[in-house]
């Protein structure tokens, strides 16, 4: 199981790169079924214009689609970060057995960091936990992300104090 998570959870950071490249913050998700993709997703609030675009919420969506149902019956959710409340009420509604994620959130962590939404007792769905699976190369890619753009802000701060 090890092995195949980290399969699926590469996947996912390999779509975080593409948050990455279109100025988001990068999360990649991935929705497996029987070893086979049926959604995938990563962060595009800002290009969507979309507060609900989360990587999370796009391969759900990809997932219901493709199975033709919101019931995401025996599947398994891949996120590069610990997923937020609305994602994680998403996952409960629509019924996944199960959540591998990387890095931990512990500002707004709704797997049980901050809150534990997929582990409250008064849940009508109960999903299966996994964490920490690649967690410092998930953890990594948000850390640099961040710093580059500080390092971004910072320059064009400086660039107009030059003007």
């Amino acid at each position: 199981m090890k092995q195949q998570d980290e399969y699926w959870m590469r996947h996912a950071l390999d779509l975080a790169r593409r948050a990455w490249e279109q100025g988001e913050v990068p999360v990649g998700a991935v929705l497996v079924q029987n070893n086979r993709v049926i959604g995938e997703g990563w962060n595009r609030p800002i290009g969507q214009h979309d507060p609900t675009a989360h990587a999370e919420i796009m391969a759900l969506r990809q997932g219901g689609k493709v199975l033709e149902n919101y019931r995401l019956l025996d599947t398994t959710l891949y996120v590069t970060l610990e997923p937020c409340v609305m994602c994680a009420g998403a996952m409960v509604h629509s019924r996944i057995s199960r959540l591998v994620y990387g890095a931990h959130d512990i500002k707004s962590g709704a797997a049980g960091s901050l809150l534990d939404v997929l582990g409250h007792p008064g849940m009508n769905h109960q999903v299966e936990l996994q964490s920490g699976v690649l967690a410092e190369e998930c953890a990594a890619m948000l850390s640099d992300f961040f710093r580059m753009r500080r390092e971004q802000k910072k320059a064009l701060r400086h660039a107009q104090r030059q003007n």
